[in-house]
């Protein structure tokens, strides 16, 4: 019965079009990390390519950056594979995953907060909320 409740829900939150989607830049091999505009943007594809992947490589000619879609597992598998040849130096290459959208474009610049604001409280995104609910309701 509680299989059958989850699989209701879950279907209608597919159906009403909160699906699980990330939008993420996509390039091969572009210098200057300058591949972090508009027309570099994509969805990855639902529910299967839940991360942004960014590799860095460095090679004789300079930096040289692919940014693209990732499924969690590969995505973590590749960043702590290449782990040991992340050294910044020549023949370097260095690979990140990140779960926020856009999250593998340029670094943000850090924005001072004016200490009469209280910071953000940190939230949940919905889609964590419905990939664990059927979790929830099981227990």
């Amino acid at each position: 019965m509680r299989f059958l409740i989850c699989t209701t829900f879950l279907g209608f939150f597919l159906r009403t079009g909160l699906a699980l989607q990330i939008q993420c830049y996509q390039c091969e091999e572009v210098k200057h990390n300058d591949c972090s505009t508009p027309e570099f943007i994509v969805n990855c594809t639902v529910n299967v390519q839940d991360m942004c992947q960014k590799e860095v490589l460095v090679k004789e000619d300079g930096v040289h950056y692919r940014k693209s879609c990732a499924s969690s597992g590969a995505c973590l598998i590749a960043s702590s594979g290449y782990q040991q040849f992340c050294t910044g130096k020549l023949h370097s290459v260095c690979i990140s995953c990140c779960n926020t959208p856009l999250c593998n474009g340029p670094r943000q610049k850090k924005r001072t907060i004016p200490s009469a604001t209280p910071p953000a409280t940190p939230r949940a995104p919905l889609g964590l909320l419905l990939l664990f609910l059927p979790l929830l309701l099981l227990t």
